[in-house]
């Protein structure tokens, strides 16, 4: 017996998992450390190289080139002038505008827009996706309305919204707001169901309720496809601004091309255009910053 009952005391103890990192503390856990587990906040897949250059600067290489070939090329006469203008003639046509606070002005009535239905596609899509990913009773409510919500273009609807809103900011905000909610619904419904079985059932095994379960495992587990359908939904609230904004609309960017269209002035075109591109840049940086903060976790591959 006194075997037995030492042999029970000297038995190899299960293994304790590590708690998961908690972002207000920057030193791993001494069961980390001694279970050989590595930081994924500290340690990355390969060393990174010091380079003096920074990487947001190299970004812009690209552009800059694409600007460099287009001045050559005008410079040259390959391209007619009257039809695609120099890109100085574009800086001065966008310097004349900022002088006279006509680009300030449509400028902030857009944005206005665009944050509005940003706003309501966010919690439409956020709360549909979460119902319809975490039940199966929401899933057949929500998924097939969704899917055919999806089928149709939503600037089919556009005649539809004035109907029934009239052609105030009503239509157009809720027409960038289709967008949104469409886009950040298809991404994070796909994120919540694809989460990781196993993760699921460990959580389980070590005695993780319903709530725990959602807001420790399969929320945290989804982020990455919320933040693949916040890109979507930035890129589809632009995308939706310059219909929205045909609705007899007195100011906006949308009103600005549709009055440089009608008086032929190509100048003023590819200054929106390159306004619409600095807007759609701004937006994936602001979720590269916050990928950057919430997926410390992710361990992903960053180029060679």
């Amino acid at each position: 017996m006194a075997s037995a009952s030492s042999s029970l005391l000297e038995a190899p103890r299960p293994t304790r998992l590590a708690r998961p990192p908690q972002p207000h503390e920057s030193t791993p856990y001494k069961e980390d450390v001694a279970l050989g587990l590595v930081d994924p906040r500290t340690e990355g897949t390969a060393p990174a190289r010091p380079s003096p250059v920074p990487r947001w600067l190299k970004r812009l290489a690209g552009p800059v080139l694409l600007l460099a070939a287009w001045q050559l090329l005008t410079w040259a006469q390959v391209f007619d002038p009257r039809t695609t203008p120099a890109p100085l003639t574009v800086m001065q046509a966008a310097i004349a505008m900022v002088a006279s606070n006509e680009l300030q002005t449509h400028l902030a009535s857009s944005l206005l827009r665009v944050l509005q239905g940003l706003a309501l596609g966010l919690v439409l899509g956020l709360l549909s996706a979460t119902i319809s990913g975490l039940t199966r009773w929401g899933e057949n409510l929500v998924d097939s309305n969704m899917e055919i919500l999806r089928a149709v273009p939503n600037f089919a609807l556009l005649p539809v919204l004035i109907a029934w809103f009239g052609i105030g900011e009503q239509p157009k905000v809720i027409l960038i707001t289709l967008g949104v909610w469409v886009a950040i619904y298809i991404n994070t419904y796909g994120a919540i169901r694809n989460v990781d079985a196993s993760l699921v059932e460990a959580a389980r095994t070590f005695g993780a309720g319903r709530r725990e379960l959602i807001t420790s495992v399969i929320l945290p587990g989804s982020l990455p496809g919320f933040l693949v359908g916040l890109r979507l939904a930035l890129t589809a609230s632009w995308l939706a601004l310059i219909f929205a904004e045909t609705i007899n609309a007195p100011t906006g960017l949308g009103r600005m091309m549709n009055d440089a269209r009608e008086y032929f002035r190509i100048d003023v075109i590819f200054v929106l255009l390159a306004v619409y591109a600095a807007l759609g840049l701004a937006s994936l940086s602001l979720v590269r910053f916050l990928e950057a903060r919430l997926l410390v976790w992710r361990r992903a591959f960053d180029g060679t």
